[in-house]
C-alpha cells in the first residue's frame, strides 16, 4: 500500500483497488481486438462491454469526490447501461487509457477519505445507499469483472491470466 487511508474502514478496499489497478491490465494483456466483442453465440457480457463497465465504475465513484473528467465510457455506459446489440464500443487501447487516467486520481481520493466522507448518501434510483457502501460494492464488482474476463480468455483460446 502506498499509503495509509485516513479512515481504517479503507484499509482493506485499498488493497485491493492496488491489486485490480494490475489485474485488470493483466486480464487484458494479449487479447487481439478482433475478440474483444465476441459473445460466441451466446447473450453474455463481452470482454469490451465488462471492461467498458469497470472502467465507468471508477469514473462514476470519482465523480463522488469531485473528480468529473470524460471518459470514452460515457455514452454506452451512461445511467448502468447493459450491453447494446451491435453497438460499436471502444478499444481496448481506450479502456486502458481511461484506466490509467482516472486510476491514480481515484486511489488517492480512496485514501484522503474521511469517515464523514464515506457516510455520505447516494442518491441512487430506487435506492440510498453510503459512498463507502457503493465504494465496497464496487470493489467486489471489479472481482467478479476480473474473473470474467479470465473465462473470456480460455474460452476464446488464449493463455490463462497471468497474475504474476
Amino acid at each position: 500500500m502506498k499509503s495509509t487511508p485516513n479512515s481504517s474502514r479503507m484499509y482493506g478496499l485499498i488493497v485491493l483497488y492496488e491489486m485490480y489497478n494490475d489485474f485488470l491490465l493483466r486480464a487484458l494483456d494479449g487479447i487481439d481486438e478482433k475478440d474483444v466483442q465476441k459473445r460466441l453465440d451466446t447473450k453474455a457480457n463481452h470482454i469490451a462491454w465488462i471492461t467498458g463497465s469497470m472502467v465507468q465504475g471508477r469514473y462514476f465513484l470519482a465523480k463522488s469526490f469531485g473528480i468529473d473528467l470524460p471518459s470514452v465510457t460515457d455514452e454506452l455506459f451512461a445511467n448502468n447501461k447493459g450491453i447494446v446489440d451491435d453497438a460499436v464500443y471502444p478499444s481496448l487501447t481506450d479502456f486502458i487509457n481511461d484506466w490509467k487516467v482516472i486510476s491514480p486520481r481515484l486511489e488517492e481520493a480512496l485514501t484522503q477519505a474521511s469517515d464523514e466522507k464515506l457516510d455520505e448518501k447516494l442518491h441512487i434510483p430506487g435506492m440510498e445507499i453510503t459512498l463507502f457502501e457503493m465504494i465496497s460494492f464496487n470493489t467486489y464488482r471489479e472481482a467478479n469483472c476480473i474473473g470474467q474476463i479470465a473465462l473470456w480468455r480460455r474460452l476464446l483460446g488464449y493463455a490463462g491470466m497471468n497474475y504474476m
